[in-house]
């Protein structure tokens, strides 16, 4: 306990620093809570040695604000200490509101499980087994997986033990100084209203977090380690999705420091492809991503793969395959053609989109599996060519879903997963099957493995495939850009911009007439000089702007749904930072595959007319 001398001097220290604008109302009392109240007794004197050592700028950045816990869970930089900042308090809290939430709504007498597991983060094993702890107090039984594993397993495992919730330790792809929990709910699908607003609500109410030993959870056997039975049902309930044909292709995989040798090394392996190499300088797991351009193991940037694609060319392989650090998400690259020497390119997310629901469907139907209502789900900012391909094969599709794979899994539970075929999202996101209710890199792969090897058969390749694609549906053209809007009043701009969307949409972007509003916040469509009218869907920050160039492009179609997207512009305020991301599509009719090189050269300048545009309208 510090002498009551050096309390006071700390605290006048505090009120200094306040008096002088070096730290806000909000830093100033939540750092004298964190030195003086028993709750926080174990993280006051680390506060206190860097208020002495004057660490003002630190100190303010994780003591501002309280770090929210979203619908998802919650993410932020790793710091011992603050209420801003990923570290044991916060993770505590987070597992303590989660214990509160579940323990209000199960039924009195129900014992409460949880399946938890972590990837190669820095902390991660120890947030996992803090979280166990906050669990064992709570009266839980935990399903605990050792060793670092997928995102997309530990979704299974609260499907497998049928776990009442899930936590998995992981960041995703942020940088290396960030950590986080993700909760999942029973079903093993991340937490749907009503749960993820209880959970929010109790999170911000915990005062005291209550642990109890994890070895003696371990002793007790209320917390029991089962990695060695989850591992091969998992990859067993990957590989179901496999479909008969060749296996004649070599594999470069990049796990980028992550866990993805747990995941999609053994799925395949399993389904039979024998050349399958690790890239040697992202093999070894490694929070710091030490390896990867920029440190940020992201497979959306076509930058984190251009080592692995340089070996793969060098060495005449037939693919590069990258998941991120927790191995939900799939990137991936290959040769343009078949010829010697030729020249790589990376997939962009709804490129793969397409490609891997061509895949799913046709290895569907190869396993005999096919159903006449068979469905394909997506979002509302994903390519539509994934609708054009879906609605060409039969299938029912459905593409209004929210930003977030959560949705996509509610959909499929909601629709019936017994006709689920296909998921995905242009943020490189895929499912097939239903052994989990997440995006899962593992069954990606083995899609882009097969449809590789058959189409290497053919002697073709993944792009000349997806060029056949854009000729038979439309060649489909998509970018995505963020706009910051830093400073004090970013927030606020951000607000002001969006709001103004909404009540004064452009009149044209890119030359191309605004034939259509819709904006999801309100569920409100109309167009110009048009009465609004309503629609059905979940409420949303988002708006979106049909632009004319297709035929129709301002109608709806026969049955009351929107058409699948075509030339449009979407705005996405984020929730956390102040930012925009804007979601551009442009699309063209079909066309022979000797005219697809000049559209794809229209399409990229509308592209660029649109970017330029939309940074003229919000002032970037």
């Amino acid at each position: 306990m510090p002498s009551a001398a050096d309390q006071s001097r700390r605290l006048e220290a505090l009120a200094a620093a306040h008096a002088a604008g070096t730290i806000t109302d909000h830093s100033v009392a939540t750092m004298r809570a964190w030195l003086t109240e028993a709750r926080y007794a174990e993280f006051a004197g680390d506060l206190a040695a860097r208020i002495d050592a004057g660490q003002w700028k630190e100190l303010d950045d994780v003591f501002w604000t309280v770090i929210p816990f979203g619908t998802g869970g919650r993410r932020g930089m790793m710091y011992p200490v603050g209420s801003n900042a990923i570290n044991d308090r916060t993770i505590g809290e987070s597992a303590q509101g989660l214990a509160d939430y579940v323990r209000s709504v199960l039924p009195a007498g129900e014992t409460p499980t949880c399946a938890i597991a972590y990837d190669t983060r820095h902390r991660s094993e120890h947030f996992a087994k803090l979280c166990t702890e906050v669990l064992l107090a709570a009266g839980f039984r935990v399903f605990f997986l050792r060793g670092f594993r997928s995102t997309p397993e530990l979704s299974f495992a609260v499907r497998h033990t049928q776990s009442t919730c899930g936590i998995m330790v992981t960041a995703s792809h942020n940088p290396p100084s960030d950590n986080a929990v993700k909760v999942y709910w029973a079903g093993g699908v991340q937490v749907l209203p009503p749960h993820d607003k209880g959970i929010i609500d109790r999170v911000m109410r915990v005062e005291t977090v209550h642990r109890e030993s994890f070895d003696a959870g371990v002793a007790s056997g209320r917390v029991r380690f089962v990695e060695e039975e989850i591992d091969p049902a998992f990859v067993a309930a990957v590989v179901q999705q496999s479909a008969p044909g060749p296996r004649d292709v070599s594999i470069l995989y990049s796990p980028l420091h992550g866990v993805g040798a747990s995941a999609v090394v053994p799925v395949l392996a399993q389904a039979g492809f024998a050349a399958v190499r690790l890239y040697a300088p992202h093999e070894q797991p490694d929070g710091d991503f030490p390896n990867v351009p920029g440190h940020v193991a992201n497979p959306e940037n076509p930058a984190v793969l251009s080592g692995a694609i340089e070996e793969a060319r060098a060495r005449g392989d037939d693919l590069v395959l990258a998941s991120d650090p927790d191995c939900d998400r799939l990137g991936a690259a290959a040769p343009l053609t078949r010829a010697a020497g030729s020249a790589w390119q990376t997939f962009t997310g709804n490129q793969l989109c397409g490609l891997l629901c061509e895949q799913a469907i046709a290895g569907r139907k190869a396993r005999g599996e096919s159903r006449p209502d068979d469905v394909v789900i997506t979002t509302l900012v994903t390519s539509g060519l994934v609708r054009r391909i879906g609605e060409a094969h039969g299938l029912v599709v459905d593409d209004a879903e929210l930003v977030g794979f959560k949705w996509i899994c509610s959909a499929l539970d909601r629709l019936g997963p017994e006709r689920f075929v296909f998921g995905c999202e242009e943020s490189h996101g895929y499912l097939a099957g239903t052994h989990v209710r997440d995006k899962d890199a593992s069954v990606a792969a083995l899609l882009m493995g097969e449809q590789t090897a058959r189409l290497k058969a053919a002697g073709r390749t993944p792009h000349e495939a997806l060029d056949e694609l854009y000729a038979t549906h439309g060649c489909h053209q998509e970018r995505q850009i963020n706009i910051m809007l830093p400073g004090a009043t970013g927030m606020d701009r951000m607000q002001e911009i969006m709001a103004t969307l909404r009540a004064k949409p452009p009149a044209s972007i890119a030359g191309l007439d605004v034939v259509r509003t819709r904006d999801q916040a309100s569920l409100t469509t109309w167009t110009p000089g048009g009465a609004p009218a309503t629609y059905a869907g979940v409420k949303s920050d988002l708006v979106i702007f049909d632009l004319a160039g297709l035929p129709g492009a301002g109608s709806l179609l026969a049955d009351g749904r929107f058409p699948p997207l075509s030339n449009a512009v979407a705005a996405r305020p984020s929730g956390t930072e102040p930012k925009i991301k804007f979601y551009l599509f442009t699309v063209a009719p079909p066309c022979s595959a000797a005219e697809l090189p000049a559209v794809k050269q229209t399409l990229q300048a509308r592209l660029d007319a649109m970017d330029r545009d939309l940074r003229a309208v919000v002032g970037a």
